[in-house]
């Protein structure tokens, strides 16, 4: 077992986060760099570009299916410098330092570069003093703890989504980031596309009316050995050999041992998130597409620091799905998929083209809007509603500035667009909603204290135990 987080080597004040400020990138290159960093005058900002003494410099940790795609969108911008790859799989870690590397050499005169470390403990990158911020793809149950430390580190934080396990672990987060002052964006990008938010704005502004009613997807899960589950499990899987290179006791880190298999990690990666099916690693469906959901959600309501009241399971009769209701009398209805919409509530036309995963479908007092990505061009009723908008179009595109409004709030010490209260609420709701699936029945919760008033067994679920050493 290896040792816990003061055994990192760190000083008292790293782990505090103390005496960390946005440092100067000069003259010669740091001690972690093997070669100093030669570029053309461009690069140094003679044509208007980032100088390389004021690039942000980053560090990722998790290479996985995600984490893949954010190395892919970091080292194309000029804005920042990748300084170090993290991942507890050798070939995943030693993949990436190898792109890094092979880009940023593309740009050098004598067409080399080697300034990327690969690391394996995610402790060794948080204690280098020249990184400004780290990007977090890990499994689920990796996101709150890392946070927690790189915070205490000094470290400014991009973490996926959810960014916890439990609602317990979420305000962890958000005090750890507070308290060390730094910058934190959770990886919901759907809210930073321009149409989205353009859209978003038109509901929070009155352009449906009042709101009424809110339709989201939660389907199922695969789970190996056992089949569909509304919520996360933990089936017994049989124990395989640990591939070379993979540090599989890091790899479950604060969750509870269990031995390898291949259901949870494996080369090459079989898909977006293999071990969300895992209670102890993933969350499931919050993890596939319903955090996105709820974020975009709770923003187009104004509730987004909050959350909902009662909890309603259709075990009670109130509502044919399990639905969640605000202060305000907005119903949050959770459909396992767009028909029931139409079958169950009749809540628009028979004809409606309903589709996409990540968003909600908005019924309002002047009309219907639906807010959803990955289903193709928004759709509305009536047409005045998008007469209304002036969109420049209804196609819903990738392009977004989520990791630029980090970036800009790293300069600034600002707040990014959805920092760490909007990324606890969303992941709580998402939390709220399993609880109430795996109790089977219906619950009240008090969103400013974040309890369920009275109920042990509901309370019960709010936490879990992290394996020792790790704490937070």
């Amino acid at each position: 077992m290896m040792e816990g987080w003061k055994g990192a080597g760190m000083n008292g004040d790293a782990v505090r986060g103390k005496g960390f400020t946005r440092r100067g990138f000069t003259g010669a290159a740091t001690s972690a760099l093997a070669l100093p960093w030669i570029v053309p005058a461009s690069a140094r900002g003679a044509d208007g570009t980032v100088a390389p003494s004021r690039r942000l410099t980053l560090g990722l940790i998790g290479r996985g299916a995600m984490g893949r795609g954010h190395l892919g969108r970091l080292v194309g911008d000029g804005e920042v410098q990748v300084l170090a790859v993290c991942d507890v799989d050798r070939a995943r870690r030693e993949e990436g330092k190898e792109l890094v590397e092979a880009h940023y050499a593309a740009a050098q005169p004598g067409g080399t570069y080697s300034g990327c470390a690969a690391v394996n403990d995610f402790r060794e990158l948080l204690a280098r003093k020249d990184i400004d911020g780290v990007v977090i793809a890990t499994p689920d149950h990796w996101h709150t703890p890392i946070s927690v430390y790189a915070a205490r580190a000094g470290k400014d934080v991009y973490c996926e989504k959810p960014v916890s396990m439990t609602v317990r672990q979420g305000r962890a987060l958000v005090e750890a980031v507070r308290a060390n002052r730094r910058v934190f964006q959770n990886g919901s990008q759907y809210r930073s596309m321009t149409i989205l938010r353009e859209a978003i704005g038109f509901i929070r502004a009155g352009g449906l009316g009042k709101v009424r009613s809110v339709f989201t997807l939660w389907g199922q899960v695969g789970v190996p050995t056992v089949g569909n589950s509304r919520v996360t499990l933990n089936p017994a899987l049989p124990e395989e050999p640990v591939p070379e290179g993979l540090d599989w006791d890091l790899w479950v880190g604060p969750a509870p041992s269990r031995p390898y298999n291949h259901h949870y990690h494996r080369n090459p990666i079989p898909g977006v998130v293999p071990w969300t099916f895992c209670r102890d690693f993933g969350n499931g469906v919050a993890t596939n597409y319903h955090s996105h959901s709820a974020d975009v959600i709770q923003y187009a309501l104004g509730v987004e620091e909050s959350g909902p009241v009662e909890i309603l399971h259709p075990a009670d009769k109130q509502y044919p799905t399990l639905t969640c209701r605000y202060a305000d009398g907005v119903l949050l209805h959770h459909v396992d998929h767009w028909g029931q919409v139409k079958e169950l509530y009749q809540a628009v036309p028979a004809d409606a083209r309903l589709a996409g995963s990540f968003g909600g479908l908005f019924i309002g007092e002047r009309g219907w809007l639906s807010l959803n990505f990955g289903g193709g061009p928004l759709e509305g009723a009536p047409d005045s509603l998008f007469q209304e908008m002036k969109l420049k179009t209804r196609e819903v595109s990738g392009a977004n500035r989520h990791h630029a409004d980090w970036f800009a709030c790293m300069r600034t010490r600002g707040r990014p667009s959805s920092h760490e209260e909007i990324g606890h609420r969303g992941a709580s709701l998402g939390h709220l909603v399993a609880a109430s699936f795996r109790l089977g029945r219906s619950l009240k919760w008090d969103p400013a204290a974040e309890t369920f008033a009275g109920d042990e067994q509901a309370n019960a679920l709010l936490d879990c135990p992290l394996r020792a050493p790790w704490r937070l």
